[in-house]
């Protein structure tokens, strides 16, 4: 007879209740899942989410989920469910399933499992909430070509902007600064504010931001957006988002692509009344104690180490966000973003980000002006203000001469990371998975991200790696010096045209910055199924790609092409999203011809 058959089937369920995180946590748990999908334990449509997934943060709370769905609906079939898990199969390649084959065995189980009465509270479902967070937060094996993500801290004192978060040695993980979401279940997309999971915080997203809305700060109308530390208004936060211009957080905000004002309205949220503040900027100075009342609505400061770049004359008034962490800024005809978090002052931090290369505010002058002696507060232009209207207005912070961080004070290390971005060029997520650098251009990427996968014997390689863009542009011109006919591209053979495929596909996922197309619209729409028979998302089309599942070329481009098709006949009402398609589509059209150097 089994051991199990002298199991009650409630203890087996209070052990499962107890052992969902660790089995969460299990390194590639596709023959984990595939096993319980072979048993009827879970179904289809759940099994094929998660496998799709890249995120391994994102993986490990979608099995959780499973798990904790399969004892909520399906806690009948417990002893099958520790029957098909115990085989050796499985106990071989996942430890964490051999120990516990072990404890039920030996009964030890018995002495570690007097668990507390469960308690309905608020505080005890932040608590449960916040432990499978935590558990995710186990580091693993480093990799050759990662960044490091440790935040650095400046210290000059509470007002000195915070260091870039860069590695302090080239083998460290980078972890993910973002609040990571699983994806709404089947059914439920609209629903989330019902969770148990939510009942006192939701997650929020507003342009590529993301945050967690406290339920109880909304209502008290004080700051209710957490983000990376930080708390905001929700007109803050929307600002943070580069969205400030609308004006109209309950719109701006979104609860899975569900309106804040949508949520209040129908009584799901409850909302105080916020004051606008709009922030003003004057050339003369001001007491330490205005600038630091951050409830006053308007700020006059100008920074202490400003060199001669004083405004003078009548007060000169810019509207500025104080929390927005990118900035659009020109010099010249040279362009780029300035990023927030990686400026510590002119020649310290590679904080601007141009199309080929991370430069400090004074190397983006020299280059720019050619000016080795050029202000760089005064010749970098955001908004068509010079740079120096930021600082200022405190929004961009400049780091004092004893600072010691790693913007400040660079190991040889993190002058290296300080020439690639943070984020995945194609996910525009850091993950904890490890991040790829090319040699070559600024660009980063996920492993699984990147078209082709970068296998780990290339990691552990000494040599130098390029990514797909760069070595398309190295051969691009070489490939088709004579003009080609569209008709004959669509018709070739895809095995003999894959890098030109494979790099459309990275641009246009590249491009995607909100990344609208990259998922199946069927999980977060309720509706789209029953309006769009045919489905297409960019993540299926390079699933479809690495499985060799195309044989021309036009069978490639035709589901791109069902891509846009399929977003103009859904947003017909919804014009932001009809124009995102249209862009999307007419940069496709212009790669695609210049890929294949075809002839008008």
């Amino acid at each position: 007879m089994d051991p199990l058959d002298f199991l009650e089937t409630d203890e087996l369920l209070r052990f499962f209740h107890a052992r969902k995180t660790e089995m969460s946590c299990m390194e590639n748990p596709q023959t984990f899942l595939s096993q319980l999908r072979d048993h009827n334990l879970i179904p289809e449509d759940k099994y094929q989410s998660i496998i799709r997934m890249k995120s391994k943060n994102k993986i490990r709370t979608g099995v959780y989920d499973i798990l904790d769905w399969l004892e909520n609906k399906n806690s009948e079939h417990i002893q099958l469910f520790w029957r098909c898990v115990f085989k050796d199969v499985i106990m071989t390649q996942y430890p964490t399933i051999k120990v516990l084959h072990t404890s039920l065995m030996d009964g030890s189980f018995h002495f570690d499992l007097q668990l507390p009465a469960k308690v309905e509270s608020e505080e005890s479902e932040e608590r449960g909430s916040s432990k499978h967070s935590d558990s995710e937060k186990e580091t693993k094996s480093a990799k050759k070509k990662r960044k490091a993500s440790s935040a650095s801290n400046c210290s000059s004192g509470e007002d000195q902007q915070p260091g870039l978060s860069v590695k302090q040695n080239p083998g460290q993980r980078k972890k993910t600064k973002k609040i990571n979401y699983s994806s709404p279940r089947k059914g439920e997309a609209e629903e989330i504010w019902t969770w148990p999971l939510y009942k006192s915080q939701l997650p929020v997203t507003c342009g590529q931001e993301e945050g967690t809305l406290i339920r109880d700060k909304l209502a008290k109308g004080e700051k209710c957006i957490l983000v990376d530390k930080q708390w905001f208004s929700p007109s803050e936060f929307e600002k943070f988002a580069g969205k400030g211009s609308s004006k109209n957080w309950k719109m701006s905000i979104r609860c899975r692509k569900t309106p804040l004002g949508k949520l209040i309205k129908e009584g799901h949220l409850k909302a105080a009344a916020y004051k606008n503040r709009r922030k003003l900027v004057k050339g003369k100075q001001q007491n330490e104690e205005e600038s630091e009342d951050e409830d006053s609505s308007m700020e006059e400061q100008t920074t202490g180490d400003s060199t001669g770049d004083e405004m003078e004359g009548q007060a000169e008034l810019l509207e500025v966000t104080s929390d927005q962490g990118k900035f659009k800024v020109t010099c010249g005809a040279l362009t780029g973003t300035l990023h927030k978090k990686r400026f510590g002052s002119g020649k310290c931090g590679k904080s601007i980000r141009t199309e080929l290369r991370w430069l400090t505010p004074v190397e983006f002058v020299n280059v720019a002006l050619n000016q080795s002696d050029a202000t760089w507060r005064k010749d970098i232009l955001y908004d068509g203000k010079p740079l120096s209207h930021l600082i200022e207005a405190r929004v961009l912070l400049i780091h004092s001469l004893l600072c010691k961080c790693n913007l400040c004070k660079p190991k040889p290390e993190d002058l290296d990371n300080q020439k690639n971005d943070d984020e995945c060029c194609i996910c525009k997520s850091e993950g904890e998975e490890e991040l790829v650098e090319c040699d070559n251009c600024p660009r980063s990427f996920h492993q699984n991200c990147h078209l082709p996968r970068v296998d780990d014997a290339i990691l552990r390689d000494d040599g130098q790696w390029m990514c797909t863009f760069c070595i398309f542009k190295a051969i691009e011109e070489c490939r088709y010096p004579d003009k080609q006919r569209a008709q004959a591209v669509m018709s070739r053979l895809i095995s003999q045209q894959l890098l030109e495929c494979q790099y459309l596909l990275l641009y246009l996922c590249s491009a995607d910055e909100e990344q609208i197309f990259a998922t199946d619209p069927g999980q977060y729409l309720s509706n789209y199924s029953s309006i769009i028979k045919t489905p297409m998302w960019l993540d299926k089309i390079a699933d479809k790609l690495k499985r060799e599942e195309y044989q021309t070329v036009s069978e490639f481009v035709s589901d791109v092409q069902l891509i846009f098709s399929n977003s103009a006949t859904y947003n017909r009402n919804n014009p932001e999203y009809l124009e995102m398609s249209k862009n999307l589509k007419q940069l496709f059209d212009r790669e695609f011809e210049r890929a294949f150097n075809i002839q008008d």
